[in-house]
């Protein structure tokens, strides 16, 4: 596995032309496919950008000190002998300064303060670079590119009680002791996975979570915990834990594994408000936010608060996840196709981990040949919000 020193003298030698043909032909291949290997190529293209054009604001600098220098000594009085007192020899500054001296003594007093600063930006410059590219490196938590938006509702204001809230939260505590001080700050979709309490919903809205709260629509609370998070396709897997919880039931739909069509109508389900909201459109790219083939591109119009949700195909199959938006663009939609969730659900299977004990996928779907406001009426049951919790 290549390093960041790897990569920095990959790219110096390209950068170089240092490169054999062969070599050169596969990164650049490489970067028209892989937008995270281009978008870290850019990184090091703008360091290295800055840190050159700060080495020439250094080189200017000192080369207009050694030239103020120079006609400072020019300007100098005759030297004196130390021993003797007497002059030594004299120094006509008339002869001595010639007139392009003389422009450069006007331009560095005019200038002074304009060079300096110059140079107290570049540096700045560089040393704002290196410390976006260390948060870059430590983030890695969402696909949060320049010109994407993720759809994580803020919360202002809960409007239950803070009261209320914490009680929810807290009804496993002893009698007769205050809860702990909760405040909700942000909120998404969900939607079930299994009929034994698992959901799916978007990593990005339950990052950072102290406490997890789902809610249907009927007003139903249950306690969620994160169980695992696939960073790089923006899933989370959130299991139930409340005992109350008495399971889905059946799911009405099933998990498509295989792509969905281009142009086929998909619709979604999800929570921008504090009411269910049904959108519909239709799948307009088989790739997501600068070709990523991970995701799909649909023509729904959505907004935060819908991350999270379901994307289905018009048999009601489960065909995605929803993600984010494009800012520039109102209409599209960006959601990590159910084929990723398939596979990592079928991975965690594979490890024989603990909480992969209890997935049992459905298989068939209940939907297909009804009507959308029938299909719809089944899907409310499964769709929640999820809300997010942290300590003040």
């Amino acid at each position: 596995m290549m390093t960041e020193a790897d990569y920095y003298a990959l790219f110096e030698a390209y950068a170089h032309g240092e490169l054999a043909a062969p070599a050169r032909a596969d990164l650049e291949a490489r970067l028209s496919a892989d937008p995270a290997l281009a978008l870290r190529f850019a990184d090091f293209t703008e360091l290295t950008d800055t840190l050159r054009a700060h080495a020439r604001h250094q080189q200017a600098r000192q080369q207009l000190h050694g030239i103020h220098a120079a006609m400072l000594a020019a300007e100098a009085p005759a030297e004196i002998a130390p021993t003797t007192g007497h002059l030594t020899h004299s120094v006509n500054p008339v002869l001595r300064i010639s007139r392009t001296e003389l422009r450069l003594r006007e331009f560095w007093s005019g200038h002074r303060a304009t060079v300096g600063v110059a140079a107290s930006v570049a540096v700045m410059a560089v040393f704002a670079t290196l410390l976006g590219l260390d948060l870059w490196k430590t983030a890695q938590t969402r696909p949060s590119l320049y010109g994407y938006q993720a759809l994580k509702r803020e919360v202002e204001r809960i409007k239950k009680s803070q009261k209320a809230i914490t009680t929810t939260l807290n009804h496993f505590g002893k009698p007769g002791i205050a809860p702990e001080v909760v405040q909700g700050k942000f909120s998404g979709t969900g939607f079930a996975l299994t009929s034994e309490g698992y959901l799916v919903t978007s990593y990005h809205v339950i990052e950072g979570a102290d406490s997890l709260l789902v809610e249907g629509r009927n007003h139903q609370r249950f306690h969620a915990e994160r169980v695992y998070a696939d960073v790089k396709h923006d899933l989370a897997i959130l299991r139930i834990t409340d005992k109350k919880f008495a399971g889905f039931g059946r799911l009405p739909y099933a998990f498509k594994s295989g792509q969905a069509d281009l142009g086929e109508r998909v619709f979604t389900l999800g929570y921008p408000r504090e009411d269910v909201v049904y959108g519909e459109g239709a799948l307009s790219a088989r790739s997501g936010f600068e070709g990523d083939t991970a995701f799909y591109q649909v023509s729904i119009p959505v907004n935060p608060g819908n991350s999270g949700g379901p994307l289905l195909d018009e048999r009601g199959n489960l065909i995605g996840v929803v993600s984010g938006r494009q800012n520039d663009l109102q209409s599209a939609a960006f959601a990590t196709k159910s084929s990723y969730l398939v596979r990592l659900v079928d991975s965690l299977a594979a490890a024989k981990t603990a909480a992969a004990a209890p997935y049992h996928l459905p298989r068939y779907g209940q939907l297909a040949g009804t009507s959308r406001p029938q299909q719809l009426k089944k899907l409310q049951d499964y769709v929640f919000v999820v809300k997010v919790f942290e300590k003040d």
